[in-house]
Formats: structure tokens, sequence, C-alpha cells
């Protein structure tokens, strides 16, 4: 059995993240999407809501998709699960030069887990998550860019600072 993981902080969660679970769900028979967990940033929404987020657009009861929490080294998580392949999502030439330093990084950490890189959508290739929570803070539109549950926990959010 062929299990990956999609490991980020998704917050919030995309169209563009769910566009590469969607393409990463079709070449491993599991899938973890896993929430790193990361005391350098500081998240607008818990790990639960992001939990929340990720199991209802994705549908993930009764299906080969798994979501969790983690900390630590992202190869110590994958030995653990059984994990061959580790998915990301790329965006620009910036994102590829430093997904290629922590790929490297990893292979030489865990020389048997491959690290798949998968190019965003061209509609998603300027989506970020820091992105979408500015415009959101400011009442912009983001319908078109993350799902309606996580437009309603943005707009949420936000109600009270316009």
């Amino acid at each position: 059995m062929r299990i990956g993981i999609y490991p980020g902080s998704f917050d919030p969660l995309t169209n563009g993240h769910l566009d590469i679970i969607g393409r990463a769900k079709q070449i491993c028979d599991r899938l973890i999407i896993a929430i790193a967990k990361n005391s350098a940033k500081q998240p607008l929404f818990s790990v639960q809501e992001r939990l929340e987020m990720i199991s209802r657009c994705c549908h993930c009861e009764g299906s080969s998709v798994e979501t969790v929490a983690f900390e630590g080294l992202l190869v110590d998580f994958c030995r653990a699960q059984g994990v061959s392949l580790i998915f990301r999502g790329l965006r620009a030439i910036v994102d590829f030069e430093y997904e290629y330093a922590i790929a490297l990084m990893n292979k030489k950490l865990a020389p048997g887990i491959e690290t798949v890189f998968l190019m965003a959508q061209s509609e998603y290739s300027f989506v970020s998550s820091n992105m979408v929570k500015e415009v959101a803070s400011y009442g912009g539109d983001i319908t078109s860019l993350v799902p309606q549950f996580v437009n309603e926990m943005l707009q949420h959010r936000f109600s009270g600072r316009k």
C-alpha cells in the first residue's frame, strides 16, 4: 500500500490545497493531510479548527484520506506512519527554491521517502493562505479562492474587524 502525506499549516485551507489533495489521492492508496504545528507561526485558526476545515471540505469520512496534526520532524512522523511519498504544491519558482531545499534535507534524513512536487493549476498559482487572510480581513471577495465553509469561517473571524 502506497501511503502519501500532504503536510502544511492550512491556515486556512484554500481551493489550491484542495486541488493538490485531489491529485495526490490519485497517486497513492492512502493520503494523510497533516497539519504541522509550528511554534514560530501565529495561526489565525486553531489546529482543531483547521482539522475541521479539512475534514468538512475533503469529505474524509470513509475515504482514503485522513487528517492529523503533528509536531517535530516531518520525516520522523512519516516513518511512524509508513509514509513513502511527501506531496508538496508549487505555485511559482520562489516556492520551488524553498521546497527543493526542504526536499533535499528530508531525503538526507530519510532516503526511502520521496517528495513529489505538484504544480498548482493556473487559476490557483497566485493563491496563498496569507493572501486569502489579508483579502478577507478587509472584506474582499474570496469566494473563488476557498471552499464555502472556509469562507464562512473567515467572514466570522473578521466580522468584528471591519
